[in-house]
């Protein structure tokens, strides 16, 4: 199964992913994200002018208004 990044605060949803089998990393700095397969944030550190740099090759998932469930499935439709 795939290694994700998973942000602190969506606890619901790294319980979902493990369930699933995956690796779930907390996401703590940028260095966290270095070696995962997708990264999934709560969007509420997003930055304000729209620019970022990132640190993962792979998808980088914007939890807000999704449950767990949607998540689980978007990392499914990103992964395969």
């Amino acid at each position: 199964m795939a290694r994700i990044g998973v942000e602190g605060t969506l606890t619901d949803v790294k319980e979902a992913l493990m369930e699933m089998g995956h690796e779930v990393v907390d996401l703590r700095s940028a260095e966290d994200a270095a070696y995962c397969d997708c990264c999934i944030i709560s969007g509420q550190d997003k930055d304000v002018m729209g620019m970022a740099t990132t640190s993962i090759a792979g998808p980088v998932i914007n939890a807000a208004g999704h449950n767990a469930e949607d998540i689980t499935q978007i990392v499914n439709e990103k992964l395969s």
